[in-house]
């Protein structure tokens, strides 16, 4: 078989230079055509679905936000499996399609669903889509560190959200910058149920109070045994 190839090689020495010269050409072309990745995208087109419900415990956004969001995803044309994670005034979903579906086509159809969620969801909690990054983009992680300890973490933090994470988000290119760590500033008005007992002011008159300039949303914190237990109240204004 081989000598028979050689020999047919050999009479016909003008065709097998022709088609070699155009072997040549063709791998050439290929070669600065190939699309070549450092890091290549090893997982499914993924829609990510981010709620924040401020004033929800962790059981409340589970029942009240996530499950709600994935009821209404089900059933998507090349949807594979939905997987959620809900915490305290957070809630992520992750819708995961089939290999070889339009990521741009799988947005728009999860949009037109979250538009159907909205009824479904507790008051002033919009859901929304981040944007259209894989996993395997992360770059790097970047920590910010105070050796001798003149800047505290809330600080810290202030600074990563405020005035850094603006100005990495203006580079083309970043999609997406997630800060944690530190202590976010926030304000607690500390409520002594005793003291005011006999003011005869209740949690219903804090939030009348407070209400019209702060959230709509009161947590009670109770501290038991070392842990922190969440009762979250809603009052309309």
């Amino acid at each position: 078989m081989l000598n028979s190839i050689i020999k047919l090689a050999l009479r016909q020495r003008l065709a097998v230079v022709v088609i070699s010269i155009v072997l040549l050409f063709i791998g050439t072309w290929q070669a600065f055509h190939l699309p070549v990745d450092v890091f290549p995208d090893l997982n499914r087109p993924v829609v990510t679905v981010m709620t924040e419900a401020k004033g929800l415990a962790p059981e409340e956004t589970e029942v009240q936000v996530t499950m709600p969001i994935e009821n209404v995803l089900n059933g998507l044309p090349g949807l594979m499996r939905i997987r959620s994670s809900s915490g305290a005034g957070i809630s992520l979903v992750y819708a995961e399609f089939d290999w070889g579906t339009d990521l741009y086509r799988n947005r728009q159809m999860v949009a037109e669903r979250l538009q159907l969620a909205k009824e479904k969801l507790p008051l002033n909690i919009t859901p929304v889509m981040t944007p259209s990054s894989s996993i395997m983009g992360e770059i790097m992680f970047v920590g910010l560190t105070s050796p001798k300890g003149e800047v505290s973490p809330m600080d810290l933090r202030t600074i990563a959200e405020w005035t850094i994470r603006p100005r990495l988000l203006a580079i083309p290119g970043v999609s997406q910058i997630i800060t944690i760590g530190g202590d976010l500033k926030q304000y607690q008005i500390l409520v002594s149920a005793q003291k005011n007992a006999g003011q005869g002011i209740n949690r219903r008159g804090f939030k009348k109070i407070f209400g019209r300039n702060w959230t709509q949303h009161f947590w009670w914190i109770y501290r038991r045994w070392g842990e922190r237990i969440f009762d979250s109240h809603h009052w309309p204004c």
